[in-house]
Parts: C-alpha cells; sequence; structure tokens
C-alpha cells in the first residue's frame, strides 16, 4: 500500500527499512527450500549442482527421479505415500472430531477450570516430542497396539488434537452465542442448532485446524519411528531411512512435492481465515 503524500520523511524511512527487513528477513527462510527445487531435476544420481546444470543444459535436467519417486521399486517411495495419507486422512478426522468438541465445550461460559483443562489439551504441543513418543509408545505396548496401523494412527490424533482446539477455540472466540439463544427459543433442538447454525459460521476454523492436523501427521516422524512398523513406512520415515543409507536425489523430488503440499495448506489456511473474517464483518 503506498504511503500517502503527506507522509513525513522520517517515516517514509522507516516504511522502506521496514520493508528491506522483511524481505531479508524472508529470503533468509526461504533461500535454503529454493536450493531443493533445482536438485531434484538434476539427471545425475549425486546431489550436487552438475556443469550442465549450471550451463542451463537441457541434457542435465531429468525427471528421471519423480519417475523412481512414483514408479520404482528400489525404495517403496509409492507405499510409503500411501501409508502417509492413510494415517494422516483417519488422524484428521480423529483430531477434528475430538478438538472440535473439545473447542465448544471450553468456549461453554459454564465450564469449570478452563485454563487447566486447556494447558492439558495442548500438551503435546509443549512437551518435547521425544518425550510424548515414549510415553506413547508405553502406554500403546501395554495393549499390543504398537506396530499397527491403529496405533499409528491414535499416536497422531494426540498430536493433530492441540492444533484444532487452539484453531476452533478461537474462530469461537468472535461466535455470538444470541444466535444460538434466538435458536432455541424457536424451538430448535442443539443438535440441529449446531450442525445448521453453529458449524457454518465456524467452519473456517475447523478446516483450518483440519489442515494443521493432517499437515502434523503428514510431517511426523519421531513418534512413527517409536509405534510403527514396516508396514507402517511414511514418506518422512522413508526420507530418514534414504538420508541414513543411501542418499538419492529421489528425496529431493519428495522434499520438493512435501514443500509444494505445505505451500498450498498455508494458502487455503490464509483463504479460509480471510473468509471467516468476512464472514464476522471484520474486513471488507
Amino acid at each position: 500500500m503506498a504511503l500517502p503524500i503527506y507522509t513525513e520523511t522520517r517515516y517514509r524511512i522507516w516504511h522502506y527499512s521496514y520493508l528491506i527487513i522483511c524481505g531479508s528477513v524472508f529470503f533468509f527462510l526461504i533461500a535454503p527450500l529454493l536450493v531443493i527445487f533445482p536438485l531434484s531435476f538434476n539427471a545425475e544420481q549425486y546431489i550436487h549442482f552438475s556443469d550442465k546444470m549450471l550451463a542451463l543444459d537441457p541434457e542435465g535436467f531429468s525427471l528421471r527421479w519423480y519417475e523412481e519417486m512414483i514408479y520404482g521399486t528400489k525404495n517403496s517411495w509409492s507405499q510409503a505415500m500411501k501409508n502417509s495419507l492413510n494415517i494422516a486422512f483417519f488422524a484428521t478426522i480423529g483430531s477434528t472430531v475430538l478438538g472440535t468438541l473439545a473447542a465448544l465445550g471450553l468456549s461453554s461460559r459454564y465450564m469449570p477450570y478452563k485454563a487447566l483443562i486447556m494447558s492439558i489439551l495442548i500438551s503435546p504441543m509443549i512437551v518435547p516430542l521425544i518425550i510424548s513418543a515414549v510415553a506413547i509408545f508405553f502406554s500403546e505396548a501395554k495393549f499390543g497396539m504398537t506396530s499397527t496401523f491403529t496405533g499409528v494412527v491414535l499416536a497422531h490424533i494426540i498430536l493433530g488434537t492441540p492444533f484444532v482446539v487452539i484453531t476452533v477455540t478461537a474462530t469461537l472466540s468472535g461466535f455470538d452465542d444470541t444466535i444460538t439463544r434466538a435458536a432455541a427459543s424457536l424451538g430448535s433442538n442443539p443438535t440441529n442448532t449446531f450442525f445448521k447454525i453453529t458449524m457454518p459460521l465456524i467452519a473456517p476454523g475447523i478446516i483450518s485446524g483440519a489442515l494443521f492436523a493432517f499437515v502434523t501427521s503428514f510431517d511426523e516422524i519421531v513418534v512413527i519411528m517409536f509405534v510403527g512398523g514396516p508396514g507402517q513406512m511414511t514418506v518422512p520415515y522413508q526420507m530418514w531411512i534414504g538420508l541414513r543409507e543411501q542418499l538419492s536425489p529421489t528425496i529431493m523430488a519428495v522434499a520438493t512435492c512435501l514443500i509444494v503440499m505445505s505451500t498450498l495448506v498455508l494458502v487455503t489456511m490464509e483463504l479460509l481465515r480471510r473468509r471467516s473474517q468476512r464472514i464476522r464483518g471484520l474486513a471488507v
């Protein structure tokens, strides 16, 4: 946004200095990620910028590593991708349901000990992940749920629920309770009121929380190393094994796909945030 013509010189200097600082920080954070994109198209089997790539020779670029990621048999990337999507899908559903219900309870004026319950619910975000992984492992080991699909999904639900609780609670903080009271006065039962009035208004917060839970489950590696088995090999776990045993440019191709997916998720959440503001009349 352009500055007004009557803006003083010192404020103009600060404004443009602020933009330069923000741009520099953004470049500092994003620049390392940009290196991954060209390396994923390397035609050679080593992770480096070849002479042909530096000379922008078309022979130095190839899609062979993306083909290896999808159709390759040496590294089961396709199976790891299926496992990650399946686990993240069911973990997202569980986290969204539990997190939304918890947020609705915490938003009630009659809920006692809100601060204590909230701190317990978001503790998986605060406690170091390695500690959570050990606790989940010993808890599930008692019931024989380690190295099972159900055990991994439950572990990821524990990690994803706090994100849903926070986003839905933030959305409910601007929710007008008089709407639900008006619906009750007209004879609507609580279930009908929630699905037809409350849920459409807080849907952006629920979807944002679900996206956070999905990304958290999809990118998780520490817990899967404790509670997962060979049948629950996920993409991050496969990348970790590849980095330790055989460094292949296929990892760069997978990393590029993950970066693109994360970017799309962030853009979607920003669009949902703006939609939520327009619904509540906070933005034009």
